[in-house]
């Protein structure tokens, strides 16, 4: 037994938010039709699910075991979906990850035909050690529609709702784009704050950033949750987010700002012939390609985290004698709908 509370709310249009998908008779899951609005509920299952499995490894310096612990329980949830599933970011590619790796199929095969996006644990290093931002995330699109990259590095800039389109470019520099975020939002530069990865890699963008009087929010992992932080800067600080992460997470982040609105820009970083192989298997023809949000995650969108660890998106999974407790957000991009679920579970043996 679960009781659930949830809050509605539909954000503001962005200007760069793709238009609502036009009906085209097509059936779910097809390239064009719309998704089930009964899988809004089935995805929140899926991060329940696997969130409450890394929650139970929280703080034990095990990367590895909670992050499997995680990948196990989404993986059998996944498949009592009634979807046709491929996961087309998942894991890793087929030879490095021996479950939910790109190109899986999960569901029991009799339902609409689904991408889907998974993080099965967004950042592992912080759930070993208890930190804030540990996420479980799963986002479904319809078949063909989602951004399918290999496991390599993607460059990323994402901002939230409201700007004009195109006021942030990867072409541009970190000065220039704080500085266009600034005019567009009509704050001095002083009141912008960027969100970077704490990396060696980023010492060159904290400078220039730090260098024009804007600041910067370092966070050690969790980079899906640092886009997601832009959509709602007076709650979170953060006004833009820049650097280099993995792939997989911007094309979730992308899936999340399609349902809540912003702007994304992503470049994947094939620097050596062998990824570009590997891109090139995978139909990526234009190594130096920049991807707009619209085409890492395109026509109607599902997006669910679920919190591992507490954090400024959501809270972390809660044990009581009794019951579990987990909070949700679930998004869809057709209807610009966003769902706020705090979930007491009592029947404590559907964990496992």
């Amino acid at each position: 037994m679960a009781k659930t509370s949830t809050k509605t709310a539909k954000p503001k249009a962005a200007a760069s938010t793709a238009a609502k998908p036009k009906a085209t008779g097509k059936k779910a899951g097809e390239p064009g039709g719309a998704l089930d609005r009964i899988l809004t509920l089935e995805i929140v299952r899926v991060t329940e699910r696997a969130a409450v499995a890394a929650a139970r490894m929280r703080g034990r310096g095990d990367e590895k075991a909670a992050d499997q612990a995680a990948v196990d329980a989404m993986r059998r949830e996944l498949n009592r979906l009634p979807i046709q599933g491929t996961v087309v970011i998942g894991e890793g590619e087929r030879d490095e990850a021996p479950m939910l790796y790109i190109g899986e199929e999960v569901g029991t095969k009799a339902g609409p035909v689904v991408d889907i996006a998974l993080d099965p644990l967004e950042g592992t290093t912080i759930c070993a050690k208890d930190l804030p931002n540990s996420l479980a995330v799963v986002a479904f699109a319809e078949g063909g529609s989602l951004l399918n990259a290999p496991d390599v590095y993607m460059d990323k800039i994402a901002v939230g709702p409201g700007y004009p389109a195109g006021v942030v470019s990867l072409d541009a520099s970190p000065a220039e784009n704080i500085a266009a975020l600034a005019k567009a939002k009509g704050v001095p530069i002083g009141e912008i704050t960027a969100c970077v990865l704490d990396r060696p890699r980023h010492a060159a963008i904290i400078e220039d950033v730090r260098a024009v009087g804007a600041g910067i929010r370092l966070i050690g992992d969790g980079d899906i949750a640092g886009v997601i932080h832009t959509t709602n800067p007076d709650e979170t600080g953060i006004d833009i987010y820049m650097g280099i992460g993995g792939a997989p997470e911007g094309v979730l982040a992308a899936a999340a700002l399609r349902c809540i609105g912003g702007q994304m820009e992503g470049r994947l970083i094939l620097d050596t012939e062998e990824k570009r192989a590997r891109a090139r298997k995978m139909g990526i023809d234009k190594p130096d390609r920049v991807y707009q949000m619209e085409e890492m995650a395109r026509g109607d969108v599902l997006f669910a985290a679920t919190g591992v660890t507490d954090g400024n998106l959501l809270s972390g999974v809660r044990f009581g004698k009794k019951s579990i407790t987990t909070e949700t957000v679930v998004m869809r991009s057709s209807t610009q709908t966003v769902r706020w679920i705090k979930a007491e579970h009592r029947t404590l043996s559907k964990f496992g």
